[in-house]
């Protein structure tokens, strides 16, 4: 994953068989997917992979248990399945975690134990485990922090828990494995149709140099989630919005309001929907929020009413009610919801499911879905592509593809979430030993692990490191400020820039960073 190798072949002016616009979690699945049954395929993304809604979700691979609730059998079947195979082909970040949902009346237990027996039963063999209902001293015990009067015991049940970012770069690192390319910081400008009407390039903008290009590709596919509308207009500016976006907000708390190994679920809030409160990395994400939103944007702001809905319904469950004072970081992203009815305003039930277009020029777009179906909508997309194309089928291997790096975890390692890369992040460290020193002592990152990711998860920025290659900016964020210089010393020092660059990165991240904290 070189940038520079990447755009010497873009200025090759080769014509592509196929151009994936998007780096979130949709495109990265469609480019692994493309290039794995032989198609030389590029992904352009606009900012950094990830950047926007597939690096701020509840990190959790799940069938989806509000959906079983809405009836939506079909979508949780399959979420079920492919988060089980995510659990095989990604097993250095898909974990099998424990939930428990804690219930205070005569009904919840054998209600939501039979439910989620059915949860269990459309994983079939792929099931991460049964569920059963619990006693109250049981689940204290788990829980030790959950409220307990009126507790009458709890329902446990397994779902996955995964790291959005890290599995996107591992994707992408499996992509160029398979011959794809991918590359961040090119924004499409404009699509060009010949005389037909089909598209048959694109223009591109470089933002790290400045410069535009031309792009020749025989199909492009639209994969911009919230932006999908952007893309469609630049097609046919007649065009109606597709997606509906929706934000999410999460806050992350210190371990100790939820400590042990087990995750609590709310099975139904004020609004109908769930809540969340999971441990990751040593913190616990509580989310999330569904608010409709009217303009999509890169960088989303938690509103006021969303940070105080969640530490409330979090207060109600735990005997420690969190306050403002203690949230170490809030993000919020936004869900490219398939727009159904123009008239509903219920996020909440719009369907998670995707859905894939086709517009005369023969630009295909693929609309809604969540993470935990990503590969499955990428293997339906290009199936859709070969059809548009007029190309012979070729049969999809992504469901027993292991992804780069793909190892047991070694729990034992800060470094195991980077799978068999971890002894080469090791070997770096043996050879320049400073490399081995703390970046973060409280999070567990050295400072060989910016190297390693400029050299080889194609990172250009202070932010792109500290968001998103780790994990800082999200799981505190003023400990990830106080980083931010040494990370712009280091990946100055790796990409020969200067010290003004240094200074510029280290303003906009604090600048970026301060938005993640609670005033």
């Amino acid at each position: 994953m070189d940038r520079n190798s990447v755009l010497q072949i873009i200025k090759s002016n080769i014509t592509w068989d196929l151009v994936i616009i998007g780096g979130g979690a949709t495109g990265i699945g469609a480019v692994l997917e493309a290039a794995s049954r032989g198609y030389k395929a590029l992904l352009l993304e606009q900012s950094d992979f990830t950047k926007s809604t597939s690096s701020k979700s509840t990190k959790l691979l799940h069938g989806g248990v509000r959906y079983l609730a809405q009836g939506d059998i079909k979508l949780v079947r399959e979420a079920s399945i492919e988060r089980g195979l995510l659990y095989r082909n990604a097993p250095h970040l898909v974990k099998n975690q424990a939930f428990i949902i804690p219930s205070y009346s005569w009904w919840g237990k054998p209600w939501y134990t039979v439910g989620l027996k059915l949860y269990d039963v459309l994983a079939g063999k792929l099931s991460l485990g049964a569920s059963v209902a619990i006693s109250r001293n049981k689940t204290i015990a788990n829980l030790p922090t959950v409220k307990t009067e009126n507790l009458r015991g709890g329902v446990l049940y397994h779902d996955g828990q995964f790291d959005d970012s890290r599995l996107a770069i591992n994707v992408l690192q499996t992509a160029f494995e398979q011959g794809g390319f991918a590359i961040n910081y090119m924004a499409v400008t404009n699509l060009t149709k010949d005389a037909t009407g089909k598209i048959n390039s694109l223009q591109a903008y470089d933002s790290e140099n400045k410069q535009s290009y031309t792009i020749k590709s025989k199909l492009v596919l639209n994969a911009t989630g919230v932006f999908t509308d952007h893309i469609l207009k630049m097609d046919n500016p007649g065009n109606a919005p597709t997606i509906r976006p929706s934000q999410g907000v999460h806050v992350v708390l210190d371990k100790a309001f939820l400590p042990g190994n087990y995750a609590l679920m709310v099975p139904k809030t004020e609004d109908g929907r769930v809540l969340f409160l999971v441990p990751w990395y040593g913190k616990v994400i509580v989310g999330t929020t569904d608010t409709p939103i009217q303009e999509a944007s890169l960088e989303p702001q938690a509103l006021e009413s969303e940070i105080e809905f969640i530490l409330k319904t979090a207060g109600e469950y735990l005997t420690r009610a969190p306050q403002r004072s203690d949230v170490l970081s809030v993000f919020a992203g936004l869900r490219p919801l398939a727009a159904v009815n123009k008239n509903s305003q219920r996020t909440k039930e719009v369907s998670r499911s995707h859905k894939i277009m086709v517009a005369p020029s023969g630009l295909v777009s693929i609309l809604g879905g969540k993470w935990t179906t990503f590969r499955r909508m990428a293997e339906e997309a290009i199936d859709q592509v070969e059809i548009t194309a007029n190309w012979p089928h070729r049969a999809s291997i992504t469901s027993r593809l292991k992804i780069h790096a793909a190892s047991e975890p070694n729990g034992q390692s800060n470094l195991s979430n980077y799978g068999t890369d971890a002894a080469l992040i090791q070997k770096l460290i043996t050879e320049q030993p400073e490399l081995g020193a703390a970046l973060s002592a409280s999070l567990g990152i050295v400072k060989a692990q910016v190297i390693w990711a400029v050299r080889n998860e194609m990172t250009r920025s202070v932010e792109d490191f500290l968001a998103r290659r780790v994990r800082a900016l999200l799981l505190d964020a003023r400990e990830s400020i106080r980083m931010a210089p040494e990370t712009a010393r280091l990946m100055a020092q790796e990409l020969n820039l200067p010290e003004a660059w240094q200074q510029q990165q280290v303003q906009e991240f604090t600048s970026l960073a301060e938005n993640y904290l609670l005033k």
